[in-house]
């Protein structure tokens, strides 16, 4: 056969192929659905995807995403944090501490606790009974306190605040308080300050809650006073109360391991963008701002630490370079949101040195034994950021801070001045006075119910075999 038939035959051929594809092509089209079913199709998928109740899927995402960053600063940021820096008899003893809180505090914050830190009540503390077990706390948007996500995912990032606010306490009790003691204090600590001062600061209606109803304007963007200052202070009043650990000072007391705690430091750094960004609540331009804000600040009191270190001691200590860090984080909390980058740099930089001179000098003066320096580094270091957030607040940062608040009719703004210096400091001094009066008199109940101290000769075995019967290093 000539090579002219053959291709003939193959061009014959794939004619016929392709009227076949044709003609069902053609019939696929007139069995299948018309334009205006598939039109109608696809928006029937659209509204299933469109958001409900107002909830915006990106805010959502973000607000949970930052719950589950905040948590991590918990455990096991904190744990290791903490855990490296007590002696190796103390490890897990610390380390349960906060461990239970978030089992505790999860449970009180269902029952009642959430509702008395966002319901409604007075200027003071919320309602026992709004959101009792969650109530009401469901999927639409609470518009109050975020208006593009779930009251829900809100109630959740809330939560843990209330959980690591308390663990920081624990770092100044360390290496000598009773489980049993540190449990009930814990629990009436969360009910009788922790609660009430959220409503204070963040609530509806809470005095100092500037955009919501407060008297007392006071910035506040994510915990200085609430967390940090609350913590710092009733870290310190559980150190004077409880007394000295048998040797300190004379006995050298030095961490055990020095690498958990910077692990720890590190995870802290990460979980704290959660913690300030998230406080915007919405994946906008203000969740970035708060970000940046807290990155620039942590890096600078880091520097800040070192370098005053390294000048009065001759060397910068990598635990220095740590604490200088979480000290920057905690010295920006309150500000993150309020201020510029370059005002967030200063007020971290201030805030190193300041936390440094604290837990040397200032430590040193007194002798209390804040074991692992909680007031030194989140008492001192947020209320430095509260002072300084008076001054250095930005409206072109934060829009609402400069036509939100009203008094006598006009609205004022809370920019930096003067007059919201004076709020800020009023906010401070108000926080210390309830959280440091309000621990002395809750230790003195849970001394006088259970006892608050082990003895000389359970300190000196460890709190790990003694309270919970384990051993952190079998060697």
């Amino acid at each position: 056969m000539k090579c002219s038939d053959v291709f003939r035959r193959l061009l014959q051929g794939f004619s016929l192929v392709c009227i076949l594809l044709a003609f069902s092509t053609q019939g696929a089209a007139l069995s299948g659905p018309s334009l205006e079913q598939r039109v109608a199709k696809l928006e029937a998928a659209s509204a299933v995807s469109a958001p409900a109740n107002g909830v915006n899927p990106g805010d959502n995402a973000w607000v949970m995403a930052s719950a589950a960053l905040v948590l991590m600063m918990t455990a096991p940021g904190l744990i290791l944090f903490y855990g490296g820096l007590v002696r190796r008899k103390n490890v897990l003893g610390t380390m349960m501490h906060s461990m239970a809180l978030m089992a505790i505090v999860s449970v009180l914050w269902m029952v009642y606790g959430y509702s008395m830190a966002f319901g409604e009540g007075n200027a003071y503390c919320g309602s026992l009974t709004q959101y009792f077990m969650l109530k009401g706390v469901g999927a639409a948007p609470n518009p109050d306190y975020a208006p593009t996500v779930p009251h829900q995912s809100f109630m959740l990032f809330q939560m843990m605040f209330a959980i690591i606010t308390p663990a920081l306490i624990s770092g100044a009790i360390a290496e000598r308080m009773r489980f049993k003691a540190y449990v009930l204090f814990m629990v009436l600590w969360v009910t009788f300050i922790y609660f009430p001062l959220c409503h204070m600061v963040w609530g509806k209606g809470g005095m100092f809650n500037w955009a919501l109803g407060g008297r007392y304007p006071v910035l506040d963007f994510a915990g200085g006073t609430v967390v940090h200052v609350s913590s710092g202070v009733s870290a310190l009043v559980c150190a004077v109360v409880l007394g000295r650990r048998v040797g300190f000072p004379g006995e050298p007391m030095p961490p055990h391991n020095v690498v958990l705690s910077l692990i720890g430091t590190g995870l802290l750094w990460v979980g704290w963008f959660g913690f300030n960004a998230g406080s915007a609540v919405n994946a906008g331009a203000l969740a970035t701002s708060a970000f940046a804000a807290t990155h620039f600040s942590a890096a600078a009191a880091a520097l800040g630490w070192a370098g005053t270190e390294w000048l009065l001691k001759g060397k910068p200590s990598v635990l220095g370079v740590a604490s200088g860090m979480v000290a920057g984080l905690a010295t920006i909390t309150p500000a993150s949101g309020f201020v510029t980058i370059p005002a967030a740099f200063a007020i971290g930089l201030t805030g190193g040195i300041v936390c440094y001179l604290a837990v040397t000098k200032l430590k040193s003066m007194f002798g209390y034994d804040d074991s692992l320096d909680v007031f030194g580094v989140h008492g001192v270091g947020s209320t430095t950021g509260l002072i300084l957030l008076g001054l250095c607040a930005n409206a072109s940062v934060n829009g609402a801070i400069g036509n939100t608040f009203h008094s006598g009719g006009s609205v004022v703004s809370l920019a930096g001045s003067g007059l919201q210096l004076a709020n800020q400091a009023r906010g401070v001094i108000f926080t210390m006075a309830l959280a440091g009066a309000g621990t002395f008199i809750i230790l003195k109940f849970v001394d006088a119910i259970v006892g608050l101290r082990v003895s000389p000769e359970e300190e000196h075995s460890g709190l790990d075999l003694t309270q919970h019967g384990e051993s952190a290093y079998n060697d």
